[in-house]
């Protein structure tokens, strides 16, 4: 972004971000404010957003139906020029819908459900992170070559649901053979004991789990596993267990040699854009950054992007612009498909191993799958019709 002096008694340019910061995933909001403020203040500093300064203001989205209120009086009283964030995809489903209504440009940072881009999707909803689809392709990539029984443990909501149907689909398409327990474990979002999933999961005799649970949720899961022994029975794939929150909230109890896929990883890319993203934030924060730190970074640079290049804050120019648009991101080179508005980037799996270097387990191996080669094409999403 180049600089330019900020126009002094312009009204700011406002942005309403919500993210989970109470309850389970707080941690993950928290990374994602981090992440959010650095980048406001990164534009801030270069001039703003068409020369005006730029305002956050960020709410917990709680419930779905308490973000959905939230939504509506951030554009009625707040008079914010667009939205950001949303970590839970049941959140992200019940906001989607309401765009049309409010008409304001959300950019997605986290919730991961693909309905988003098939039956709810219409025209005001980007998403500059990978969605679940994708995750769950790389994943599917990595584990076959060694593993044929599965089973799987996951939140009971769409996100968890969606994970493991994916999952099943992209590991029987690459590895025929492959022998996918019918019922999966899932349980209640927040359930403090999960030991009856993980003992249901243990009594399939899988050669491999697929776990989708994440947050709080997860790093309880895996504690209680290790006392069941989960990890000495079966190889564990994490869709999401190389989340820092995850690797810091466990430091040296995290297992070794666990798969874990992530969606930025701090030592990934070698890149400028990623050298200079984890040194700002380290220096600010006093720690590396986690991939809703980074995914909610590059949603501010974007919408602050678009709006640049569209010279304009109206909504249907930064729609205009955002479509098709490519941007050098901290986690590599990313794009904004136009058709379903879905972000196309690398996604980042490995093994877990404690490190000299970190208070956490790091990623060593690691694997990196191309976008285009873990995004199905667009036509292949089942697509609402656009509510204008």
């Amino acid at each position: 972004m180049t600089t330019q002096t900020q126009s002094p008694g312009a009204p700011p340019v406002r942005v309403g971000a919500l993210f989970a910061l109470s309850g389970a995933a707080s941690s993950y909001g928290i990374s994602a404010q981090k992440g959010a403020e650095l980048a406001k203040e990164e534009i801030n500093a270069a001039g703003g957003i068409l020369g005006r300064r730029v305002e956050l203001i960020i709410e917990d989205e709680r419930s779905p139906q308490e973000a959905v209120t939230t939504v509506r009086r951030l554009v009625a009283e707040e008079k914010v020029d667009f939205l950001l964030g949303i970590d839970s995809s049941a959140v992200a489903e019940a906001i989607v819908p309401i765009l049309p209504e409010v008409q304001r440009v959300l950019m997605v940072t986290h919730a991961a459900t693909v309905r988003i881009i098939g039956d709810l999707f219409n025209p005001y909803v980007f998403r500059c992170s990978l969605a679940g689809h994708q995750n769950a392709r790389a994943g599917a990539l990595v584990a076959p070559i060694y593993y044929r029984r599965w089973a799987t443990i996951g939140p009971d909501y769409s996100f968890g649901h969606l994970s493991w149907q994916y999952f099943s689909q992209y590991l029987r398409a690459v590895r025929t053979d492959a022998d996918v327990v019918p019922r999966g474990c899932f349980h209640p979002p927040g359930a403090k004991d999960l030991r009856p999933w993980i003992r249901e999961a243990i009594r399939a005799v899988p050669d491999a789990v697929w776990i989708s649970s994440w947050g709080g949720d997860l790093v309880r899961l895996i504690r209680q596993a290790k006392k069941l022994k989960l990890f000495d029975q079966c190889a564990v794939f994490m869709e999401l267990g190389g989340a820092l929150e995850v690797l810091e909230a466990l430091g040296d109890e995290m297992p070794t040699g666990v798969w874990v896929g992530t969606r930025y990883w701090f030592l990934w890319s070698d890149n400028e854009p990623n050298r200079r993203f984890v040194k700002a934030f380290h220096q600010r924060y006093g720690h590396y950054p986690s991939y809703n730190a980074q995914n909610a970074y590059v949603g501010m640079r974007l919408l602050a992007l678009a709006a640049e290049r569209a010279g304009t804050l109206d909504t249907k120019a930064i729609i205009g612009a955002l479509e098709g648009i490519r941007w050098e991101a901290p986690m590599g080179s990313l794009y904004l498909r136009p058709e379903d508005h879905q972000g196309i980037a690398n996604a980042v799996w490995g093994q877990t191993r404690p490190s000299s270097d970190y208070p956490f387990h790091i990623l060593d191996p690691m694997w990196v799958f191309e976008g285009a080669r873990i995004t199905p094409p667009p036509e292949t999403q089942k697509r609402g019709k656009t509510n204008e």
